[in-house]
């Protein structure tokens, strides 16, 4: 029997809801949305759903009520508000993180075995954020990143090399966001290096656009996209629902790997039952590890501001 718990049910939030429930990987999915209406209505509409595509989930929504969320195996969190015109990072910062802190208390209260997998933004703060909230142990926080932007990689590499994705294989490590570190070294279509297929400037230039990934999505559709995010955080709950020993690009708590400590960031790691059992470490050359780094500091800077916010 499990049971998975989704906060905020936006367009990320619903489309993880629905590829869960189609899925049956789970018994129970509990939404739950600050907007009257909103977590039900989903709810009654994938329930109604379930009788054309067959599906057994029992869907649930809630109103900021966390009462349903009770005793909750994974709890998905993708609350928080987009950046808007004129707003800066830091202000971004402060709002979704006090926005985190009042969700991550109120439903880690109630479901106190949970394993926790943030989805809002700034990623890497916020799983931070949500650990000192939470005070879960780190192998039970993580941050669904690595696995959305390595689609978008394999995607370009296949759109460029009209080769399917699913001969691709990839690695992104760093900061969800532009200064992410996609790994063409760890790069192989079919077994052979991505080097092998493609010339440095054009490496490069897929590297560039699935830096600014988000942003491309963002600047045509007027807001984030839904589709691939759902599917990957569907992918990480598989993983952990059915201990499939998966390798994961995840936002994972280091605690001495890569010579880092106190700090989320994205790296490959084992995704099992236990959530993060292990964080693999890889070797890196130098250029990898200038950009890793510079990527951690970023990172690290956007953290101990949230902390002096929020008192941490």
């Amino acid at each position: 029997m499990s049971k998975v718990t989704i906060i905020g049910v936006g367009a990320v939030g619903t489309a993880t809801a629905y590829c869960l429930a189609q899925k049956g990987l789970v018994n129970e999915i509990v939404l739950v949305d600050i907007k009257p209406g909103t977590a039900e209505g989903r709810a009654l509409d994938m329930r109604q759903a379930a009788a054309i595509q067959r599906f057994d989930t029992n869907v649930v929504g809630a109103t900021d009520d966390y009462t349903e969320s009770a005793g909750s195996d994974i709890i998905v969190v993708t609350s928080g508000m987009s950046r808007k015109p004129g707003m800066s990072r830091s202000d971004l910062v402060k709002t979704n993180a006090a926005i985190v802190t009042d969700v991550v208390g109120r439903a880690a209260a109630v479901s106190p075995d949970a394993i926790i997998l943030m989805v809002s933004n700034p990623l890497d703060v916020l799983c931070y954020c949500a650990h000192a909230v939470s005070k879960f142990p780190k192998n039970r926080v993580m941050g669904m990143s690595g696995l959305l932007d390595i689609a978008r990689y394999r995607s370009f590499i296949s759109e460029k090399l009209q080769v399917s994705t699913k001969d691709i294989q990839a690695l992104i490590l760093g900061g969800h966001g532009n200064t992410m570190v996609p790994m063409p070294r760890y790069t192989t279509i079919g077994g052979i290096p991505l080097r092998q297929w493609m010339d440095k400037a054009t490496i490069d230039s897929i590297i560039d656009r699935t830096r600014l990934g988000g942003d491309e999505l963002i600047n045509l559709l007027g807001t984030s996209a839904w589709h691939a995010a759902g599917a990957a955080i569907c992918s990480m709950i598989e993983a952990i629902v059915c201990d499939q020993k998966r390798v994961f690009p995840v936002c994972a708590y280091l605690d001495g790997e890569y010579g880092l400590n106190d700090i989320f960031i994205g790296v490959p790691v084992i995704l099992g039952a236990g959530g993060v059992e292990k964080v693999i470490e890889l070797e890196l050359d130098e250029e990898d590890s200038v950009r890793f780094y510079e990527s951690e500091e970023v990172v690290r800077a956007d953290v101990e501001a949230m902390k002096r916010t929020m008192g941490l």
